[in-house]
């Protein structure tokens, strides 16, 4: 019965927050190493679906939730305060459907996620853009602001950026309030480091950091389709993902990772 309960609730609530937990706890994916990051996200998603819809019991198929929360218990894992100050703790967000303004939606759910006040770093990726047109760092400034508020808050300490070349790097350092102290360059797409980028952040102090994401790392076909494989009959179509956190906690003095995992959030347009 547990399907019919989650497929009666996403049907009445309008948005759906999604939290994998701590991944290291979930001894299924540790057993699998997923060849792609797109593949370890739709994997988690899924898994999370499946599990947090077999907890739920006929009872709750008359409630009705504005925001529903998915989650599997048992591999939530809030940091220890005492451990706090011995670790880093970062993330990456991934902006899908929506605007700068849920960067801090993000952020928040994070630190509660987590149980911190503040992100020791965010990474944000080029939010997409339509076809034919070019970032730029108009585009880009209503983001960058957003963060820029939340370092001022003391929600982040520190705030960088992804696939940026040089030219725009320079276009935001230059303009921003808060500088980016660290820029991702996708090695797939450049093997070596560029010259002039590697120069500029040198000067700057701007950490060169790779990744391997792919340009969308959670489209919303993606989305959808994972959504009706885990709940079946679900009317998928009228969910679209507004923005994806991936977090990482690292013990600073050995350089291990502590705790993994990912944060969703979704909105429901019903027709």
């Amino acid at each position: 019965m547990g399907t019919e309960g989650a497929r009666a609730l996403l049907e009445r609530a309008g948005r759906l927050t999604l939290q994998t937990g701590n991944l290291l706890n979930w001894g299924c994916l540790r057993k699998k190493c997923p060849a792609t990051p797109g593949e370890e996200v739709r994997d988690c998603i899924q898994k999370t679906l499946i599990e947090w819809s077999s907890k739920i019991g006929q009872d709750r198929n008359q409630e009705t939730l504005e925001v529903l929360e998915c989650t599997v218990a048992q591999a939530l894992e809030k940091i220890n305060p005492e451990e706090r100050d011995e670790l880093k703790v970062s993330a990456k967000l991934f902006i899908v459907g929506s605007n700068s303004s849920s960067i801090r939606d993000a952020v928040d759910l994070a630190c509660s996620a987590l149980g911190v006040a503040q992100l020791d770093s965010v990474i944000i990726a080029p939010p997409p853009v339509e076809d034919g047109i070019n970032l730029s760092l108009e585009y880009l400034q209503p983001y960058w602001k957003e963060l820029e508020n939340l370092v001022q808050n003391k929600k982040i300490v520190a705030i960088g950026t992804s696939d940026l070349d040089k030219t725009l790097l320079e276009q935001l350092y230059l303009w921003a309030q808060v500088k980016p102290s660290s820029n991702q360059v996708n090695l797939a797409s450049c093997c070596v480091m560029p010259p002039d980028l590697t120069a500029f952040a040198k000067e700057c102090d701007i950490q060169l950091l790779t990744h391997n994401d792919p340009k969308e790392l959670l489209c919303e076909a993606s989305f959808q389709e994972v959504l009706q494989e885990s709940i079946q009959n679900v009317k998928a179509n009228e969910w679209i993902p507004l923005w994806l956190l991936r977090y990482s906690v690292i013990v600073k003095s050995r350089g291990i990772i502590k705790s993994k995992g990912y944060i969703v959030q979704a909105k429901r347009n019903a027709s």
